[in-house]
């Protein structure tokens, strides 16, 4: 299912996606997201928090409303960080 399904604006993500590319920003963004688990991005608190402290690493405010369809997004998603497939889906979904 596609992110735009979830209400997430496009020009945010490639805002996003431009920033990242960014050499210390992705280092800053792999150290936070190191060692996460698939538990993690389930509970709705800790996806929070990732979020918000991605938000100020990338410099990207977000309204309340925007957040929470991040959350959302993400939990919905049944992420594990630990399995290729679902990376590989996550990078063709925000290629």
């Amino acid at each position: 299912m596609s992110y735009q399904q979830y209400g997430i604006d496009p020009a945010l993500v490639e805002r996003i996606k431009t920033k990242m590319k960014k050499p210390e920003v992705k280092e800053r963004v792999k150290g936070l997201l190191q060692g996460v688990t698939k538990s993690d991005l389930q509970n709705r608190q800790k996806v929070a928090s990732f979020v918000s402290q991605l938000s100020k690493i990338v410099g990207e405010p977000l309204t309340q409303g925007q957040a929470a369809v991040l959350i959302d997004f993400v939990i919905a998603q049944k992420i594990d960080p630990n399995n290729t497939f679902h990376l590989l889906k996550l990078w063709g979904m925000f290629r």
